[in-house]
C-alpha cells in the first residue's frame, strides 16, 4: 500500500470528506506540518406552551434534544426550509468529545473544541431555532416535550415551559456509568463533558501543589501523587498517556522534589486494555505503557471508591485489596439519562437498557419519534423470523421449491434488509449467494424446499453485532436520518427500500447501515495506533501525525481548527501551562 492511499483510508475515520478536509490532509502529507450553522432569540420567557395544535398549511414540526455528534449531524445535513426546526440543549455548544484527553492536561483549551450552536445553525437554509434548556420529560401521549431552562434566580420568564411536536427526534446522549459502586459519584471524576475534563486539569495541579507543601511524609506525598484511572478503553488509555506525557514533559521541570514519587495505574476489569482494538494494538499498548512506567492492573474489579482509597477485587485470586489514591478518572461505560428512562418506561422499554429502535432509527413503540447516538440501540431483525415469509415471496410459481434463479432474484432485498446476511457471506468467503444452497457434502442443487432453505440460512443470524457507542457511529446515524427526513414525500411516492417480504410493496427507505472508517487510540510520547478497514493496523509515530492531521480535519468549524492546531503548535514550541484557572 503507498503512503498517500494510506492517509485516504484513514481520513475516513471520521465521518464526511468535506473539500477543506482533504486539502488538510493532503497538505499533512507533503509538508510534514498542519494547516491547521438562522440564529433566532429562545422562546424562553414565553408563555409555559410554546404553540398551538398545528394546522394543515404549516410545516411540520421537527425538535431536536441534543447538540452532541447525532444532533448536530442531523442538523446539518437537514434541509431546514421544509421543516419548522426547533433544537434544545442544556449546552449551546458542541464539543469534539475525542480531544476531551488533551483538555485534562492543556494539550489542548477547552475553548479551541467547542463550537457554538447557534453558529452552526445560522449557516444552515432555512431557520433554525435554538433553546438552552434540558428536557425533564417526553410526553409521546401529547406529542410534546417539557423542558426546563436554568439561568440565574434573577432574570425574569418561565424557567419550565413545553413544546409540542410533528416530529421528535432523541440525541441527548448518555451519562456516566457507575454501576452502584459505592463512593464512585461522590469521590471519582468523570471524563464526559468539557467540564469534566477541566475539572480534571485543576486537580492534576492540586495534587501536585499539595505534595510539595512542607510537613507531609513521604507516604503522604506518594498518595496525592498517585492518579487512578478505572477503565481501560481508548478514553481511558488515552488519558492515562496524556497524564505520563504532561509529567514528563512539563510538570517534572516545575516539581522536580517529587518527580519519583508519581505513578499511574490504569484498573481494567478485563484481561486487556483496549480490547475493542485488534489484538496486536492491545499488545502494543500494554508493551509501551510497561516502558513508560504506567502500571497496568487487568482482571481487577472495583468494589468501592473512598476519599483515599480504592477498593478493587482481583479475579485471578480472589483477593480484595486497598490502594491510596489522589486522584480517581472513571471512564467504564455509559448508562441511561433519567429523562429518558422515564420515557422508556411510557413506551413499554423499562425492561431494556437503553431506547430500542427499529433499522430506520424509530423507537419502537412510538410513533414519530426517533432516537440516534449513544442514547439508543438498534434492534436488527433476524433472517430467521421471516424466512417463512422470504421462502413465499421468492418462490414465485408457488411450486413448494425454490430454484436458484428464484433465490438470486430476492438476495439483493434480502442484502438490504438483513445486513448479517452480507457480513456472514464474507466470514464464510461465499464467493456466489448461490453456495449457500449447496447440500451437507458440498454439491450443487437446482432446488430446495422450504426446510432445506432454513437449514441453509440458519447460520446467518450470528452475525448480527450491535454498534459501538462512538462518535463515528452517532454522526452517522444523524446523517442518515436528515436524509431520510429531506426525501420522506419523494419517497412515500418512489419507495427505496427493499421488499417488505409480508406484506407487499416496499419501505420507504433504506435500512440504516453503519460503515466503520476505523479508529485511533494515542498513546502518549508521539506515539498512536490505528486500526482501519481490511484488517490494516498501523502502530508508531507515523500514525500520530496522521491522527493530528485526522483529528484536524474533522473539526466542526474552520475556527475550531484553526485553534486547535495552534494548541498543538503552542504545546511544541512553550510546554503545556499548568495554572489552575
Amino acid at each position: 500500500m503507498t503512503i498517500s492511499s494510506f492517509f485516504t483510508r484513514a481520513s475516513g475515520a471520521f465521518n464526511g470528506h468535506p473539500v477543506a478536509s482533504k486539502l488538510l490532509v493532503l497538505c499533512t502529507l507533503s509538508s510534514g506540518g498542519l494547516l491547521a450553522y438562522a440564529e433566532s432569540q429562545s422562546n424562553i420567557g414565553s408563555p409555559s406552551v410554546v404553540d398551538d395544535k398545528p394546522d394543515e398549511s404549516r410545516k411540520k414540526r421537527v425538535v431536536v434534544l441534543g447538540t452532541g455528534w447525532a444532533g448536530t449531524s442531523f442538523l446539518k445535513y437537514l434541509d431546514a426550509t421544509a421543516y419548522d426546526v426547533q433544537v434544545v440543549s442544556p449546552r449551546n455548544y458542541f464539543a469534539f468529545t475525542p480531544l476531551l484527553p488533551s483538555v485534562t492536561c492543556g494539550t489542548v483549551e477547552a475553548r479551541s473544541i467547542v463550537e457554538p450552536v447557534r453558529n452552526i445553525i445560522k449557516k444552515r437554509n432555512g431557520e433554525i431555532k435554538f433553546c438552552e434548556a434540558e428536557c425533564v420529560k417526553i410526553d409521546a401521549t401529547n406529542k410534546s416535550v417539557v423542558l426546563r431552562a436554568n439561568f440565574g434566580t434573577n432574570l425574569v420568564g418561565n424557567d419550565e415551559f413545553s413544546l409540542e411536536y410533528d416530529y421528535l427526534v432523541i440525541a441527548i446522549g448518555a451519562q456516566v456509568n457507575t454501576f452502584n459502586i459505592p463512593g464512585v459519584k461522590e469521590n471519582c471524576h468523570f471524563l464526559k463533558e468539557v467540564e469534566d475534563a477541566q475539572k480534571i486539569r485543576a486537580s492534576v495541579i492540586d495534587c501536585f501543589e499539595m505534595a510539595v507543601l512542607p510537613g507531609l511524609s513521604e507516604e503522604e506525598r506518594r498518595r496525592n501523587l498517585h492518579f487512578v484511572v478505572v477503565g481501560g478503553g481508548p478514553t481511558g488509555v488515552e488519558f492515562a498517556a496524556e497524564l505520563h506525557d504532561y509529567f514528563q514533559e512539563d510538570l517534572v521541570k516545575l516539581y522536580p522534589m517529587v518527580k519519583d514519587l508519581v505513578k499511574i495505574t490504569v484498573i481494567q476489569s478485563g484481561d486487556h486494555i483496549l480490547n475493542m482494538f485488534d489484538d496486536r494494538i492491545s499488545s502494543f499498548a500494554e508493551q509501551k505503557f510497561k516502558r513508560d512506567g504506567i502500571d497496568v492492573q487487568t482482571g481487577c474489579r472495583v468494589v468501592s471508591v473512598s476519599d483515599k482509597e480504592i477498593t478493587m477485587k482481583v479475579k485471578s485470586k480472589g483477593e480484595v485489596c486497598s490502594v491510596p489514591h489522589g486522584l480517581v478518572v472513571w471512564s467504564t461505560g455509559i448508562g441511561t439519562r433519567p429523562v429518558v428512562s422515564d420515557f422508556m418506561k411510557q413506551i413499554g422499554q423499562a425492561d431494556k437498557r437503553v431506547l430500542v429502535t427499529d433499522e430506520w432509527l424509530r423507537v419502537k413503540g412510538c410513533e414519530d419519534v426517533y432516537a440516534i447516538g449513544d442514547c439508543a440501540s438498534i434492534t436488527q431483525r433476524k433472517i430467521m423470523e421471516d424466512i417463512s415469509a422470504i421462502f413465499k415471496a421468492a418462490d414465485k410459481d408457488n411450486s413448494g421449491t425454490l430454484t436458484v434463479g428464484e433465490f438470486q432474484d430476492v438476495i439483493d432485498d434480502i442484502i438490504i434488509r438483513y445486513p448479517q446476511m452480507e457480513l456472514y457471506l464474507r466470514s464464510q468467503h461465499l464467493q456466489d449467494v448461490k453456495d449457500l444452497l449447496k447440500d451437507p457434502e458440498g454439491n450443487d442443487r437446482k432446488e430446495v424446499n422450504i426446510e432445506e432453505f432454513k437449514l441453509a440460512l440458519a447460520q446467518v443470524d450470528s452475525q448480527m453485532k450491535s454498534l459501538p457507542a462512538t462518535a463515528q457511529v452517532a454522526a452517522q446515524q444523524g446523517a442518515y436520518l436528515s436524509r431520510c427526513f429531506n426525501r420522506r414525500e419523494q419517497c412515500k411516492e418512489n419507495p427505496e427500500g427493499p421488499r417488505r417480504f409480508k406484506s407487499s410493496g416496499h419501505h420507504d427507505f433504506r435500512p440504516f447501515r453503519y460503515k466503520h472508517f476505523g479508529q485511533f487510540a494515542p498513546l502518549g510520547g508521539e506515539e498512536a495506533a490505528a486500526e482501519l478497514p481490511g484488517d490494516w493496523v498501523s502502530m508508531g509515530h507515523s500514525t500520530q501525525w496522521l491522527w493530528y492531521s485526522v483529528y484536524a480535519s474533522k473539526q466542526v468549524s474552520w475556527r475550531t481548527r484553526v485553534l486547535v492546531v495552534s494548541d498543538w503548535t503552542r504545546r511544541f514550541i512553550f510546554g503545556r501551562d499548568s495554572s489552575r484557572i
